[in-house]
């Protein structure tokens, strides 16, 4: 699939909206073109040395042309067979598939083709080699310079990620960790699982992609837009897709397509983009 210069025309505000603008040829190529030549799943767990606590991932990932799109879920709620039965289906029709996790993963594969980060991002940062606190660590550094906030402020982090509490932990910078899975920090405090009703406490949202899955995204997206608040994701999950919303609320972006940095000690690449030099959508 060949990617040409390609818009969406008006600011969207929402995935639906998004996956209408592909499935109306808006966004690049004709989407029935487009296939899954290769579907996977990821399941990992960590702990990094000198942590109390670990980590779960559960990802389905799902390659088009040269690109692999993904989207992260809970652990144990998506069958392989889910992966199995998107090969050899075309992006159109995966983008009404009744699973989220699937139309989120087609559509990220589809938009990192027509816009492949390396062309569309405003730096390339590099997470040296290391072990998996040490690639965390600098990960959750890169993504923290991301986001305005003086000491003092407070952050709403939705998606807990105990390197990025750290990070601004030592900035001096309060938060409120916000988790679907409950539990707890690093340091013992609350997850709360009710984004929505922390909003109005917070001076700040530094955001997980997952939200993207599980339905989350849009109330963030229209706080910050409308507040003028720093809305900055750090995504995994729908990283070639979160670049279309620079501008309507979100304010920058840590993007990391697959292969992530737990999956290996090398040198890995993250990408970084920022509402000021405009959306590539």
């Amino acid at each position: 699939m060949t990617p040409p210069p390609a818009g969406v025309g008006a600011q969207v505000t929402s995935v639906p909206d998004l996956i209408d603008a592909v499935r109306a040829g808006r966004s690049g190529p004709d989407p029935t073109t487009a296939r899954v030549t290769v579907a996977f799943t990821t399941r990992q767990g960590a702990r990094h040395a000198g942590r109390a606590r670990g980590y779960r991932n559960h990802v389905l990932s799902l390659r088009v042309d040269a690109a692999v799109g993904s989207c992260a879920t809970e652990p144990d709620t998506l069958p392989d067979e889910v992966a199995y039965d998107c090969v050899g289906a075309s992006v159109a029709d995966l983008l009404t598939h009744p699973v989220p996790a699937v139309r989120v993963a087609a559509l990220d594969a589809y938009l990192a083709t027509v816009h492949p980060h390396p062309h569309a991002a405003c730096d390339q940062v590099t997470i040296p080699a290391g072990t998996s606190l040490a690639k965390s660590t600098a990960r959750a550094a890169a993504v923290v310079d991301l986001l305005r906030v003086e000491p003092g402020q407070r952050v709403l982090v939705v998606g807990v990620v105990n390197s990025l509490l750290a990070q601004l932990r030592r900035r001096g910078v309060s938060y409120l960790p916000c988790d679907l899975a409950g539990g707890s920090t690093e340091w013992g405090e609350p997850c709360l699982p009710d984004a929505a009703a922390l909003l109005e406490h917070c001076d700040a949202l530094l955001v997980s992609g997952m939200t993207l899955g599980n339905g989350t995204f849009a109330p963030l997206l229209r706080h910050a837009r409308t507040t003028g608040k720093p809305m900055v994701a750090f995504a995994q999950t729908g990283s070639a897709v979160l670049p279309c919303f620079l501008g309507a609320g979100l304010t920058g972006l840590s993007a990391e397509p697959y292969p992530f940095f737990w999956l290996d000690g090398a040198a890995t690449k993250v990408y970084h983009y920022r509402a000021a030099a405009g959306s590539p959508c």
